[in-house]
């Protein structure tokens, strides 16, 4: 229990940090103040089908681009509309053809439900995590949380991001992290835990950054070397630590001491490449397409995703909004004037964005190899009325999670909910089994075992991958 506390308290001994701050010259300024330049090794193992028997896998995406809809999408105002039902569930919305037959989309996603058709759709998921940190725990990591309390902190015995357990097993490619999340920290109150590598290291945390890509400041200045230390002398410092360490026996130091070591391996490995400072360099893209994302934080987000992927990261979470929202702020927390905000905010800048992301992914000819993934923390509740009589609550009961590229089946639709999209009416699924279907989608064995912090066994998922949405 006394290493648990220590790791908990992420505690470094003075020598550690000194050295640290001599190696790169940069003080807290440099990468090693920023998480994660993931490594590790493949794993080769099987998958089993959702409810059948382990069987050989393949790899049907080589990245993943998770859009994280933080505060909890309406699912029945956007793609499980139900337009019989009364005038107190269907809501203010009306439903318009889509690109799939019978299955229609809300009014304000016109250009979504054009290419629905490239698009799978699960309409089943559920938990029972009612308020948003626990929920978004779930949502980040496909664990359950042990308890639902909105005062949820991140500690050593939570699990780790799907990123980093994605890190844990692949080989990094050259010159870049291979989970990379930005541009914000998901809060409600406090932090919600699931947002970075917990007990599997530092080594593993996600390179994140907060600086906003629409910004026309934007830049990550932790990339570039001082004017006065070039890469030679920057590798010269770290085999003089090196030298020390191995003198003075430092194998027996705390993991997160370890982990800084691989950090800055990593670290110098991206200096010498221009691979990353190249991908975040957004005004090498024509404007025209900068324009058709948006000109906003999320829009220019999900460009940057793309250009991330294509330079090799294989992992990139791009959260929507840093709060929760409601009263026209940022996420989808729609308690109040749900379809206001949803109509003038929420639904014409998701509209925008994300299908000129999967038309981008397309005409580069990367939406076969990445899967791309559209999920918030849960839905909203079927009956209309919370709060100021026009809002919906949260609703983990039933929600509906999208899915498009990396082998997915174009029009698929798994499950249903009932006629009031309250619950499920036919194969209910859990975080659990979304987690299942995202690692076996990357080839990566959705039952592959990581050791926490007193060495016990963990699978990454207890769930199982939905297959029947893939080719």
């Amino acid at each position: 229990m006394a290493i648990g506390c220590k790791e908990f308290q992420r505690s470094m001994n003075r020598r550690s940090c000194l050295l640290s701050a001599s190696l790169w010259g940069l003080g807290s300024a440099g990468l090693l103040g920023v998480p994660g330049l993931s490594g590790g090794s493949g794993f080769p193992g099987g998958n089993r089908a959702f409810g059948a028997e382990s069987k050989p896998s393949r790899a049907r995406a080589k990245s993943v681009i998770f859009l994280h809809q933080y505060g909890g999408p309406s699912h029945i105002d956007t793609f499980d509309m139900k337009p019989m039902a009364a005038d107190g569930i269907r809501g203010e919305f009306q439903p318009i053809s889509s690109a799939v037959s019978g299955s229609p989309v809300c009014e304000y996603l016109p250009r979504w439900g054009k290419q629905l058709d490239r698009w799978a759709q699960i309409r089943s998921v559920h938990h029972d995590m009612k308020n948003h940190n626990p929920a978004c725990y779930y949502s980040l990591t496909g664990k359950r949380p042990p308890t639902d309390d909105i005062r949820l902190r991140d500690t050593l015995e939570l699990f780790p991001a799907f990123g980093s357990s994605v890190a844990k097993f692949s080989e990094p490619a050259p010159g870049v992290p291979t989970f990379v999340s930005y541009p914000h920290v998901l809060r409600d109150g406090a932090i919600a835990p699931g947002q970075h590598a917990s007990f599997l290291g530092k080594q593993f945390d996600p390179y994140f950054f907060q600086a906003d890509p629409n910004s026309s400041e934007f830049g990550l200045p932790e990339l570039q070397l001082p004017s006065n230390l070039d890469l030679a002398r920057l590798e010269r410092r770290r085999e003089l630590v090196e030298l020390i360490d191995q003198q003075q026996r430092l194998v027996e130091r705390s993991n997160d001491a370890k982990g800084l070591d691989v950090l800055q391996q990593q670290a110098l490995r991206i200096l010498s490449s221009t691979g990353l400072r190249d991908a975040l360099d957004l005004s090498r893209e024509d404007a025209a397409l900068r324009d058709a994302y948006g000109r906003t934080t999320y829009g220019q987000s999900c460009l940057l995703a793309r250009r991330l992927v294509q330079s090799g990261v294989r992992f990139v979470t791009v959260y929507f909004s840093q709060s929760i929202g409601g009263k026209g702020s940022e996420g989808w927390d729609t308690h109040q004037e749900n379809f206001k905000d949803l109509r003038e905010r929420l639904l014409p800048m998701t509209d925008q964005t994300v299908p000129t992301l999967i038309e981008d992914l397309q005409n580069h000819g990367m939406l076969d190899d990445t899967l791309v993934l559209w999920m918030g923390e849960f839905g909203r509740s079927p009956q209309v009325g919370d709060r100021d009589g026009k809002g919906r609550g949260h609703w983990p009961d039933c929600y509906t999670v999208m899915m498009a590229g990396g082998g997915v089946q174009g029009g698929a639709i798994f499950g249903q909910s009932d006629a009031k999209g309250a619950y499920p009416a036919s194969d209910p699924v859990g975080p659990e089994d979304i987690a299942a279907t995202l690692y076996w989608a990357l080839g990566i064995d959705p039952h592959a075992e990581v050791f926490d912090t007193q060495n016990r066994p963990l699978a990454i998922s207890t769930g199982d991958p939905i297959e029947r949405i893939f080719y």
